[in-house]
């Protein structure tokens, strides 16, 4: 028996940290892999591309010489078949944008990504670089690919890029999707704990036993598409499914009927989700217009949110909100303001340079004074001792 060749990954960032981090922390050998090159610029990653020819380049989208973007684009133009991830400190959406025009396989935030996110794609890659190796004189491709991308249009799409993914809806909608002019339900089927790679995706979608659709998206969740009459046999299933993946919970809305539905539901969804893994919240319980004020309120940390103003914006009186919510929540609103407002300083703390001013402003805070008395309050420790410790950590 022969052993294959271990897939060959470069690594390109300007920051030494996050080079020296991956290549220490992930398990390279579980997916095939060897690192054969780490480098501070894109110009520096050109060259070693030319040097190792990697099959797998993951870089930073924002540094010096040749940033990420120029980078993919002259690597795409020699090796179309590379894989490439991208990561960036920031929301690039527009250099995002570029990159999935590019073929690039994916894009990871690095004030957010978790390590299974980062195992998703090298697990695909290794499968998909597995597949291209010539078969009865052809290569398995081409199916995998399509898939790839309309996954990655998919995802874009809900991120808020501008893209075709709802042209090519429409163009799926004309025929193989077309029985979802009926009454249909789309369930939104997540994992987000430990055991997260042991939930069987496809092997689920086979089991189901019914006409269903589906699309994954990113590491952690997948979209299925059902006709309504089968709720009772899905359902079932799922049940004994997660007596067996404790971390697996779903949420799903219907019956729905047509392609509008169809997009409302998939987005309210995914909102409800992002909600659910950045706060640690279970939104998908609540009902519909404490969902609304937790989600306005995500959506920008930056004002200064009172009761009254909440209530007001999701047509409640200020008593009955604040009832609800505690009751709902288990918390009051302002206690869960200030929580999110923590979640997000500890996240930007450990995975960026940001000051301690520029953290303030980010989560509506006064300044950075204040800030650092506040965080104290509530860890225990000041914003640089926590800042310090994460990095030891890391």
């Amino acid at each position: 028996m022969t052993t294959k060749s271990p897939i060959k990954v470069l690594i390109a960032d300007d920051e030494s940290i996050v080079r020296k981090g991956l290549i220490a922390t992930v398990d390279w050998a579980r997916f095939n892999m060897q690192v054969v090159a780490d480098v501070p610029n894109g110009q520096k990653g050109l060259e070693a591309f030319h040097e190792h020819r990697p099959e797998v380049i993951i870089t930073d989208i924002v540094m010096p010489e040749l940033n990420g973007i120029e980078l993919t684009k002259l690597v795409k133009e020699e090796a179309p078949s590379t894989k490439i991830l991208l990561l960036s400190c920031h929301r690039d959406f527009e250099y995002a944008q570029q990159g999935l025009r590019l073929g690039v396989s994916g894009y990871l935030l690095k004030t957010a990504f978790e390590d299974e996110e980062l195992n998703f794609y090298l697990q695909k890659f290794q499968e998909e670089l597995m597949a291209e190796q010539p078969v009865e004189g052809g290569h398995v491709t081409q199916a995998q690919e399509d898939r790839t991308r309309w996954e990655a249009s998919f995802y874009a799409w809900l991120c808020g890029f501008r893209n075709e993914f709802r042209t090519e809806l429409q163009a799926r909608w004309a025929e193989p999707w077309a029985w979802m002019e009926e009454s249909h339900r789309v369930y939104l089927v997540k994992s987000f704990g430990d055991d997260a790679a042991e939930v069987p995706w496809e092997e689920l979608r086979s089991q189901l036993g019914v006409t269903c659709e589906s699309i994954r998206c990113g590491t952690d969740r997948c979209y299925y598409f059902i006709p309504s009459k089968n709720r009772e046999a899905v359902d079932a299933l799922l049940k004994d499914v997660k007596s067996r993946t404790l971390s697996l919970h779903w949420s799903a809305i219907g019956p729905l009927q047509g392609m509008e539905d169809w997009l409302g539901a998939v987005t309210k969804l995914h909102q409800e989700a992002e909600l659910e893994k950045r706060f640690e919240l279970n939104v998908n319980s609540w009902p519909d217009t404490i969902t609304h004020a937790i989600r306005l309120v995500a959506e920008d940390l930056r004002e200064p949110w009172s009761v009254s103003d909440v209530a007001h914006r999701v047509g409640l009186s200020r008593s009955h909100f604040s009832t609800l919510f505690k009751k709902v929540t288990g918390e009051n609103f302002i206690e869960l303001l200030y929580r999110m407002r923590l979640r997000m300083a500890m996240d930007l703390l450990a995975n960026t340079p940001m000051t301690l001013q520029s953290i303030a402003e980010q989560i509506g805070m006064v300044d950075g004074k204040y800030l650092s008395k506040w965080f104290k309050r509530y860890c225990g420790l000041t914003p640089s001792q926590y800042r310090a410790e994460q990095k030891e950590e890391r």
